[in-house]
Protein backbone atom coordinates (compact mmCIF):
# COMPACT_ATOMS: atom_id res chain seq x y z
CA UNK A 1 0.00 0.00 0.00
CA UNK A 2 2.50 2.59 1.19
CA UNK A 3 5.20 1.01 -1.00
CA UNK A 4 3.04 1.56 -4.08
CA UNK A 5 2.32 5.13 -3.00
CA UNK A 6 6.04 5.76 -2.57
CA UNK A 7 6.76 4.41 -6.06
CA UNK A 8 4.16 6.72 -7.57
CA UNK A 9 5.46 9.63 -5.48
CA UNK A 10 9.05 8.99 -6.58
CA UNK A 11 8.00 8.89 -10.23
CA UNK A 12 6.13 12.16 -9.79
CA UNK A 13 9.21 13.63 -8.08
CA UNK A 14 11.48 12.61 -10.95
CA UNK A 15 9.12 13.99 -13.58
CA UNK A 16 8.54 17.28 -11.74
CA UNK A 17 12.25 17.72 -11.03
CA UNK A 18 13.08 17.08 -14.69
CA UNK A 19 10.50 19.65 -15.77
CA UNK A 20 11.78 22.17 -13.23
CA UNK A 21 15.39 21.70 -14.35
CA UNK A 22 14.39 22.15 -18.00
CA UNK A 23 12.13 25.11 -17.21
CA UNK A 24 14.77 26.83 -15.05
CA UNK A 25 17.37 26.38 -17.79
CA UNK A 26 15.07 27.81 -20.47
CA UNK A 27 14.07 30.73 -18.24
CA UNK A 28 17.72 31.48 -17.47
CA UNK A 29 18.39 31.59 -21.23
CA UNK A 30 15.49 34.04 -21.68
CA UNK A 31 16.68 36.27 -18.80
CA UNK A 32 20.25 36.32 -20.06
CA UNK A 33 19.64 36.79 -23.80
CA UNK A 34 16.02 37.80 -24.48
CA UNK A 35 14.79 39.93 -21.58
CA UNK A 36 15.28 43.65 -20.94
CA UNK A 37 18.42 42.68 -19.00
CA UNK A 38 19.98 41.15 -22.10
CA UNK A 39 23.01 42.71 -23.75
CA UNK A 40 23.56 42.95 -27.51
CA UNK A 41 26.68 40.81 -27.50
CA UNK A 42 26.63 37.83 -29.91
CA UNK A 43 25.76 34.45 -28.42
CA UNK A 44 25.17 30.86 -29.46
CA UNK A 45 21.75 30.04 -30.96
CA UNK A 46 18.95 28.94 -28.62
CA UNK A 47 18.93 25.46 -30.22
CA UNK A 48 22.54 24.88 -29.16
CA UNK A 49 21.82 25.80 -25.56
CA UNK A 50 18.62 23.76 -25.37
CA UNK A 51 20.28 20.70 -26.90
CA UNK A 52 22.36 20.36 -23.72
CA UNK A 53 19.15 19.61 -21.79
CA UNK A 54 19.38 16.02 -23.04
CA UNK A 55 22.35 15.69 -20.69
CA UNK A 56 21.56 18.25 -17.98
CA UNK A 57 18.11 16.91 -17.01
CA UNK A 58 19.15 13.28 -16.38
CA UNK A 59 22.36 14.46 -14.70
CA UNK A 60 20.42 16.55 -12.18
CA UNK A 61 17.93 13.75 -11.53
CA UNK A 62 20.90 11.48 -10.75
CA UNK A 63 22.39 14.12 -8.46
CA UNK A 64 19.10 14.40 -6.59
CA UNK A 65 19.05 10.63 -6.28
CA UNK A 66 22.56 10.55 -4.80
CA UNK A 67 21.58 13.33 -2.39
CA UNK A 68 18.70 11.08 -1.22
CA UNK A 69 16.01 13.49 -2.36
CA UNK A 70 13.92 10.53 -3.56
CA UNK A 71 14.18 8.59 -0.30
CA UNK A 72 11.07 8.33 1.85
CA UNK A 73 11.95 10.31 4.97
CA UNK A 74 8.74 11.67 6.42
CA UNK A 75 10.45 13.14 9.47
CA UNK A 76 13.04 15.02 7.39
CA UNK A 77 12.89 18.76 8.05
CA UNK A 78 12.35 21.12 5.13
CA UNK A 79 15.65 22.85 5.96
CA UNK A 80 17.57 19.57 5.61
CA UNK A 81 15.86 18.92 2.28
CA UNK A 82 16.75 22.44 1.14
CA UNK A 83 20.40 21.86 2.09
CA UNK A 84 20.44 18.68 -0.01
CA UNK A 85 18.94 20.59 -2.96
CA UNK A 86 21.63 23.27 -2.66
CA UNK A 87 24.39 20.64 -2.42
CA UNK A 88 23.12 18.88 -5.56
CA UNK A 89 23.00 22.15 -7.48
CA UNK A 90 26.49 23.16 -6.37
CA UNK A 91 27.85 19.84 -7.60
CA UNK A 92 25.83 20.25 -10.83
CA UNK A 93 27.22 23.74 -11.42
CA UNK A 94 30.80 22.59 -10.85
CA UNK A 95 30.34 19.62 -13.21
CA UNK A 96 28.82 21.93 -15.84
CA UNK A 97 31.82 24.26 -15.71
CA UNK A 98 34.32 21.39 -15.71
CA UNK A 99 32.59 19.81 -18.74
CA UNK A 100 32.63 23.07 -20.67
CA UNK A 101 36.31 23.49 -19.84
CA UNK A 102 37.23 19.96 -20.93
CA UNK A 103 35.29 20.33 -24.19
CA UNK A 104 36.76 23.82 -24.78
CA UNK A 105 33.28 25.31 -25.03
CA UNK A 106 34.21 28.91 -24.25
CA UNK A 107 31.15 30.37 -26.00
CA UNK A 108 28.65 29.04 -23.44
CA UNK A 109 27.63 31.80 -21.03
CA UNK A 110 28.83 31.27 -17.47
CA UNK A 111 26.49 34.01 -16.25
CA UNK A 112 23.53 32.08 -17.61
CA UNK A 113 24.73 29.03 -15.63
CA UNK A 114 24.67 31.06 -12.40
CA UNK A 115 21.17 32.34 -13.20
CA UNK A 116 20.08 28.74 -13.76
CA UNK A 117 21.70 27.74 -10.44
CA UNK A 118 19.59 30.18 -8.41
CA UNK A 119 16.39 29.64 -10.38
CA UNK A 120 16.63 25.86 -10.12
CA UNK A 121 17.19 25.93 -6.35
CA UNK A 122 14.29 28.34 -5.90
CA UNK A 123 11.76 26.47 -8.05
CA UNK A 124 12.78 23.03 -6.75
CA UNK A 125 12.40 24.22 -3.14
CA UNK A 126 9.00 25.78 -3.88
CA UNK A 127 7.88 22.52 -5.48
CA UNK A 128 8.96 20.55 -2.41
CA UNK A 129 7.12 22.97 -0.11
CA UNK A 130 3.94 22.60 -2.16
CA UNK A 131 4.30 18.80 -2.12
CA UNK A 132 4.73 18.80 1.65
CA UNK A 133 1.58 20.89 2.10
CA UNK A 134 -0.33 18.58 -0.26
CA UNK A 135 0.82 15.44 1.60
CA UNK A 136 -0.14 16.99 4.94
CA UNK A 137 -3.57 17.80 3.56
CA UNK A 138 -4.28 14.28 2.28
CA UNK A 139 -2.89 12.73 5.48
CA UNK A 140 -5.31 14.82 7.51
CA UNK A 141 -8.03 13.28 5.33
CA UNK A 142 -6.80 9.80 6.25
CA UNK A 143 -4.86 8.95 3.08
CA UNK A 144 -1.19 7.97 2.66
CA UNK A 145 -1.02 6.86 6.30
CA UNK A 146 1.76 4.52 7.39
CA UNK A 147 0.53 1.94 9.93
CA UNK A 148 3.13 0.89 12.52
CA UNK A 149 3.36 -1.82 15.16
CA UNK A 150 5.82 -1.33 18.03
CA UNK A 151 7.54 -4.40 19.47
CA UNK A 152 8.66 -3.83 23.05
CA UNK A 153 7.53 -1.28 25.63
CA UNK A 154 10.45 0.91 26.71
CA UNK A 155 11.54 4.51 27.11
CA UNK A 156 12.46 4.43 23.43
CA UNK A 157 8.88 3.37 22.61
CA UNK A 158 7.42 6.23 24.67
CA UNK A 159 9.80 8.75 23.08
CA UNK A 160 8.86 7.52 19.59
CA UNK A 161 5.14 7.74 20.39
CA UNK A 162 5.63 11.28 21.71
CA UNK A 163 7.33 12.45 18.52
CA UNK A 164 4.76 10.84 16.23
CA UNK A 165 1.84 12.34 18.14
CA UNK A 166 3.52 15.76 18.11
CA UNK A 167 3.93 15.58 14.31
CA UNK A 168 0.69 14.29 12.73
CA UNK A 169 1.85 15.70 9.38
CA UNK A 170 4.32 12.80 9.13
CA UNK A 171 1.39 10.48 8.44
CA UNK A 172 2.28 7.76 10.96
CA UNK A 173 -0.39 5.81 12.83
CA UNK A 174 0.67 3.45 15.63
CA UNK A 175 -1.63 0.44 15.74
CA UNK A 176 -0.36 -0.76 19.11
CA UNK A 177 2.50 -2.22 21.13
CA UNK A 178 3.52 -5.82 21.80
CA UNK A 179 5.16 -6.50 25.15
CA UNK A 180 5.48 -9.38 27.63
CA UNK A 181 5.87 -7.44 30.88
CA UNK A 182 3.27 -4.67 30.51
CA UNK A 183 -0.34 -5.91 30.84
CA UNK A 184 -2.49 -5.99 27.69
CA UNK A 185 -4.71 -2.92 27.53
CA UNK A 186 -2.17 -0.62 29.18
CA UNK A 187 -2.28 2.71 27.33
CA UNK A 188 0.29 5.43 26.74
CA UNK A 189 -1.22 8.59 25.20
CA UNK A 190 -3.92 6.43 23.65
CA UNK A 191 -1.52 3.81 22.24
CA UNK A 192 -2.37 0.44 23.79
CA UNK A 193 -0.44 -2.74 24.45
CA UNK A 194 -2.35 -5.16 22.17
CA UNK A 195 -0.52 -8.43 22.82
CA UNK A 196 2.65 -10.26 23.79
CA UNK A 197 5.86 -10.28 21.74
CA UNK A 198 5.40 -14.01 21.12
CA UNK A 199 2.28 -13.09 19.10
CA UNK A 200 4.34 -11.16 16.53
CA UNK A 201 4.11 -13.92 13.85
CA UNK A 202 0.30 -13.84 14.14
CA UNK A 203 0.20 -10.04 13.73
CA UNK A 204 2.57 -10.20 10.77
CA UNK A 205 0.36 -12.78 9.07
CA UNK A 206 -3.09 -11.35 9.78
CA UNK A 207 -2.50 -7.58 9.80
CA UNK A 208 -1.47 -5.26 7.02
CA UNK A 209 1.28 -3.23 8.70
CA UNK A 210 3.53 -0.94 6.68
CA UNK A 211 6.30 -0.99 9.25
CA UNK A 212 7.44 -2.85 12.35
CA UNK A 213 9.46 -0.76 14.79
CA UNK A 214 11.43 -2.71 17.39
CA UNK A 215 11.62 -0.74 20.63
CA UNK A 216 12.78 -3.43 23.04
CA UNK A 217 14.05 -2.49 26.50
CA UNK A 218 17.72 -3.24 27.11
CA UNK A 219 16.94 -6.38 29.13
CA UNK A 220 15.37 -8.05 26.05
CA UNK A 221 18.13 -7.46 23.51
CA UNK A 222 18.88 -11.18 23.40
CA UNK A 223 15.63 -11.50 21.39
CA UNK A 224 16.59 -8.89 18.83
CA UNK A 225 18.09 -11.23 16.23
CA UNK A 226 15.05 -13.52 16.33
CA UNK A 227 12.58 -10.65 15.95
CA UNK A 228 14.47 -9.05 13.06
CA UNK A 229 14.52 -12.44 11.31
CA UNK A 230 10.74 -12.84 11.74
CA UNK A 231 10.07 -9.34 10.37
CA UNK A 232 12.34 -9.80 7.37
CA UNK A 233 10.75 -13.14 6.49
CA UNK A 234 7.38 -11.41 6.33
CA UNK A 235 8.76 -8.74 3.98
CA UNK A 236 7.61 -5.88 6.22
CA UNK A 237 9.92 -2.88 6.50
CA UNK A 238 11.62 -3.00 9.92
CA UNK A 239 13.19 -0.30 12.07
CA UNK A 240 15.09 -0.55 15.34
CA UNK A 241 15.13 2.24 17.93
CA UNK A 242 17.79 1.49 20.59
CA UNK A 243 16.84 2.05 24.21
CA UNK A 244 20.23 3.35 25.30
CA UNK A 245 19.33 6.73 26.83
CA UNK A 246 20.37 5.46 30.28
CA UNK A 247 23.77 4.43 28.92
CA UNK A 248 24.43 7.13 26.33
CA UNK A 249 22.85 10.31 27.68
CA UNK A 250 23.82 12.34 24.62
CA UNK A 251 24.09 12.09 20.84
CA UNK A 252 26.16 9.02 19.95
CA UNK A 253 27.67 8.57 16.53
CA UNK A 254 29.13 5.59 14.73
CA UNK A 255 32.36 5.14 12.85
CA UNK A 256 33.48 2.31 10.61
CA UNK A 257 36.57 0.37 11.70
CA UNK A 258 37.24 -1.91 8.71
CA UNK A 259 33.63 -2.98 8.51
CA UNK A 260 33.02 -3.00 12.29
CA UNK A 261 30.56 -0.30 13.45
CA UNK A 262 31.85 1.40 16.60
CA UNK A 263 29.52 3.62 18.66
CA UNK A 264 31.06 6.72 20.18
CA UNK A 265 29.10 7.84 23.20
CA UNK A 266 29.44 11.54 22.46
CA UNK A 267 30.19 13.59 19.36
CA UNK A 268 32.09 16.80 20.10
CA UNK A 269 32.51 18.81 16.88
CA UNK A 270 35.29 20.88 18.46
CA UNK A 271 37.46 17.77 18.78
CA UNK A 272 37.95 18.17 15.02
CA UNK A 273 41.24 20.00 14.35
CA UNK A 274 39.82 22.23 11.62
CA UNK A 275 36.81 23.26 13.73
CA UNK A 276 39.10 23.94 16.68
CA UNK A 277 41.44 26.08 14.58
CA UNK A 278 38.57 28.01 12.96
CA UNK A 279 37.03 28.80 16.35
CA UNK A 280 40.40 29.91 17.73
CA UNK A 281 40.98 32.28 14.77
CA UNK A 282 37.54 33.81 15.37
CA UNK A 283 38.33 34.15 19.09
CA UNK A 284 41.59 36.00 18.43
CA UNK A 285 40.08 38.38 15.88
CA UNK A 286 36.89 38.85 17.92
CA UNK A 287 38.71 39.55 21.19
CA UNK A 288 41.00 42.12 19.54
CA UNK A 289 38.02 43.92 18.00
CA UNK A 290 36.13 43.78 21.30
CA UNK A 291 39.09 45.18 23.29
CA UNK A 292 39.26 48.18 20.94
CA UNK A 293 35.47 48.59 20.69
CA UNK A 294 34.78 48.37 24.43
CA UNK A 295 37.90 50.20 25.63
CA UNK A 296 35.86 53.34 26.63
CA UNK A 297 33.52 51.19 28.74
CA UNK A 298 36.48 49.39 30.34
CA UNK A 299 38.20 52.71 31.09
CA UNK A 300 34.98 53.95 32.71
CA UNK A 301 34.74 50.73 34.76
CA UNK A 302 38.37 50.97 35.87
CA UNK A 303 37.98 54.56 37.10
CA UNK A 304 34.65 53.83 38.78
CA UNK A 305 36.00 50.72 40.54
CA UNK A 306 39.03 52.61 41.85
CA UNK A 307 36.93 55.52 43.12
CA UNK A 308 34.09 53.49 44.63
CA UNK A 309 36.07 51.27 47.03
CA UNK A 310 39.54 50.31 48.15
CA UNK A 311 41.36 47.49 46.46
CA UNK A 312 42.64 46.42 43.03
CA UNK A 313 40.77 47.29 39.84
CA UNK A 314 41.10 43.83 38.34
CA UNK A 315 39.99 40.80 40.34
CA UNK A 316 41.62 37.46 39.50
CA UNK A 317 39.90 34.22 40.42
CA UNK A 318 40.88 30.61 39.76
CA UNK A 319 38.50 28.80 37.41
CA UNK A 320 38.56 25.39 35.73
CA UNK A 321 38.94 25.46 31.95
CA UNK A 322 39.69 23.19 29.00
CA UNK A 323 40.55 19.59 29.96
CA UNK A 324 40.02 20.44 33.63
CA UNK A 325 43.07 22.74 33.75
CA UNK A 326 42.88 25.71 36.17
CA UNK A 327 43.46 29.28 34.99
CA UNK A 328 43.07 32.78 36.40
CA UNK A 329 39.97 34.53 35.08
CA UNK A 330 39.92 38.34 35.02
CA UNK A 331 37.01 40.57 36.06
CA UNK A 332 36.57 44.13 37.24
CA UNK A 333 36.31 43.97 41.02
CA UNK A 334 32.68 44.37 42.06
CA UNK A 335 32.99 43.51 45.76
CA UNK A 336 34.83 44.94 48.69
CA UNK A 337 38.12 43.23 49.46
CA UNK A 338 37.34 39.99 51.33
CA UNK A 339 39.01 37.49 53.53
CA UNK A 340 39.72 34.03 52.13
CA UNK A 341 36.77 32.51 54.02
CA UNK A 342 34.37 35.19 52.76
CA UNK A 343 35.54 34.66 49.20
CA UNK A 344 34.71 30.95 49.37
CA UNK A 345 31.10 31.73 50.12
CA UNK A 346 28.59 30.46 47.51
CA UNK A 347 27.32 32.37 44.50
CA UNK A 348 26.38 35.98 44.83
CA UNK A 349 22.69 36.32 45.67
CA UNK A 350 20.25 39.21 45.54
CA UNK A 351 21.19 41.92 48.06
CA UNK A 352 24.60 40.38 48.77
CA UNK A 353 26.34 42.82 51.18
CA UNK A 354 29.75 42.03 49.66
CA UNK A 355 28.83 43.78 46.38
CA UNK A 356 29.55 47.52 46.12
CA UNK A 357 26.99 49.89 44.61
CA UNK A 358 29.16 50.50 41.55
CA UNK A 359 29.92 46.78 41.39
CA UNK A 360 26.19 45.99 41.26
CA UNK A 361 25.92 48.25 38.21
CA UNK A 362 28.87 46.54 36.53
CA UNK A 363 27.34 43.10 37.19
CA UNK A 364 23.91 44.09 35.96
CA UNK A 365 25.31 45.41 32.69
CA UNK A 366 27.96 42.63 32.37
CA UNK A 367 30.73 45.25 32.08
CA UNK A 368 32.57 43.45 34.89
CA UNK A 369 33.16 40.52 32.48
CA UNK A 370 34.95 42.58 29.82
CA UNK A 371 38.52 41.90 31.04
CA UNK A 372 37.88 38.31 29.96
CA UNK A 373 38.51 39.44 26.39
CA UNK A 374 42.17 39.18 27.43
CA UNK A 375 41.58 35.62 28.70
CA UNK A 376 40.17 34.89 25.24
CA UNK A 377 43.12 36.49 23.48
CA UNK A 378 45.56 34.44 25.62
CA UNK A 379 43.74 31.20 24.71
CA UNK A 380 42.33 30.42 28.16
CA UNK A 381 38.73 31.13 27.13
CA UNK A 382 36.57 31.47 24.03
CA UNK A 383 33.99 34.05 23.00
CA UNK A 384 31.30 31.36 23.27
CA UNK A 385 31.27 28.30 25.50
CA UNK A 386 30.15 27.02 28.91
CA UNK A 387 30.89 29.44 31.74
CA UNK A 388 33.84 28.29 33.92
CA UNK A 389 33.37 27.50 37.61
CA UNK A 390 35.58 27.68 40.65
CA UNK A 391 37.44 24.50 41.68
CA UNK A 392 35.35 23.88 44.82
CA UNK A 393 32.11 23.98 42.81
CA UNK A 394 33.54 21.70 40.11
CA UNK A 395 34.50 19.15 42.78
CA UNK A 396 30.98 19.34 44.20
CA UNK A 397 28.98 19.29 40.97
CA UNK A 398 30.87 16.48 39.26
CA UNK A 399 29.67 14.15 42.05
CA UNK A 400 26.09 15.41 42.02
CA UNK A 401 25.30 16.10 38.36
CA UNK A 402 25.71 13.48 35.60
CA UNK A 403 27.77 14.63 32.60
CA UNK A 404 28.93 17.78 34.44
CA UNK A 405 32.58 17.27 33.46
CA UNK A 406 31.69 17.11 29.75
CA UNK A 407 31.68 20.92 29.73
CA UNK A 408 35.47 20.85 30.14
CA UNK A 409 35.93 19.20 26.73
CA UNK A 410 35.81 22.68 25.19
CA UNK A 411 37.21 26.07 26.20
CA UNK A 412 34.97 27.98 28.62
CA UNK A 413 33.25 31.02 27.16
CA UNK A 414 32.51 34.63 27.91
CA UNK A 415 28.91 33.90 26.98
CA UNK A 416 27.03 30.72 26.17
CA UNK A 417 23.80 29.03 25.13
CA UNK A 418 22.72 28.73 28.79
CA UNK A 419 23.34 32.41 29.48
CA UNK A 420 21.22 33.80 26.63
CA UNK A 421 18.43 31.44 27.74
CA UNK A 422 18.42 33.05 31.18
CA UNK A 423 20.53 30.50 33.14
CA UNK A 424 23.07 32.81 34.68
CA UNK A 425 24.03 33.61 38.25
CA UNK A 426 21.79 32.11 40.94
CA UNK A 427 19.83 29.75 38.64
CA UNK A 428 19.47 25.99 38.20
CA UNK A 429 22.90 24.45 37.63
CA UNK A 430 21.28 21.30 36.20
CA UNK A 431 19.43 23.30 33.56
CA UNK A 432 22.62 25.20 32.82
CA UNK A 433 24.50 21.96 32.22
CA UNK A 434 21.75 20.69 29.90
CA UNK A 435 22.18 23.80 27.76
CA UNK A 436 25.98 23.54 27.90
CA UNK A 437 25.91 19.90 26.76
CA UNK A 438 23.55 20.77 23.93
CA UNK A 439 25.95 23.48 22.78
CA UNK A 440 28.99 21.19 22.96
CA UNK A 441 27.31 18.44 20.94
CA UNK A 442 25.72 20.74 18.36
CA UNK A 443 28.46 23.31 17.85
CA UNK A 444 28.74 25.06 14.52
CA UNK A 445 30.20 28.43 13.63
CA UNK A 446 26.66 29.56 12.84
CA UNK A 447 25.55 28.50 16.34
CA UNK A 448 28.33 30.66 17.84
CA UNK A 449 27.17 33.65 15.79
CA UNK A 450 23.59 33.06 16.92
CA UNK A 451 24.69 33.07 20.57
CA UNK A 452 26.80 36.22 20.12
CA UNK A 453 23.85 38.01 18.49
CA UNK A 454 21.61 36.74 21.28
CA UNK A 455 24.05 38.11 23.85
CA UNK A 456 24.04 41.52 22.17
CA UNK A 457 20.26 41.48 22.26
CA UNK A 458 19.51 39.90 25.65
CA UNK A 459 22.72 39.19 27.53
CA UNK A 460 24.19 42.50 28.65
CA UNK A 461 21.44 43.32 31.14
CA UNK A 462 20.37 40.24 33.08
CA UNK A 463 17.89 39.98 35.94
CA UNK A 464 19.79 37.04 37.46
CA UNK A 465 23.12 38.90 37.67
CA UNK A 466 23.51 40.24 41.23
Amino acid sequence: MIKDNQKHLNRAHVISDGLIVAGSYMLSYYIKFESFLASNTPHLPMEVYFSTLYFIVPAYVLLYFFMQLYTSRRALRLWDEFVNIVKANIVGLVLYFVTLQLLHQDDFSRKMAFIFFFLNITFTTIARVILRKFLRFIRRKGYNIKHILLVGYSRAAEAYVDRILENPSWGYEIAGVLDDMVPIGTSYHGIKVVGEISQLPYHLQHSNYDEITITLPLDDYDRLEELVSLCEKSGVHTKFIPDYSSLFPSNPYTEDVQGLPVINIRYVPLSNSFNKMAKRVVDIIGSLIAIVLFSPAMLFAAIGTKMSSKGPIIYKQERIGLNGEPFMMYKFRTMRVQTESEEKKGWTTKGDPRVTNFGAFLRKTSIDEMPQFFNILFGQMSLVGPRPERPQFVAKFKEQIPRYMVKHQVRPGLTGWAQINGYRGDTSIRKRIDYDIYYIENWTMGFDIKIILGTLRYGFVNKNAY
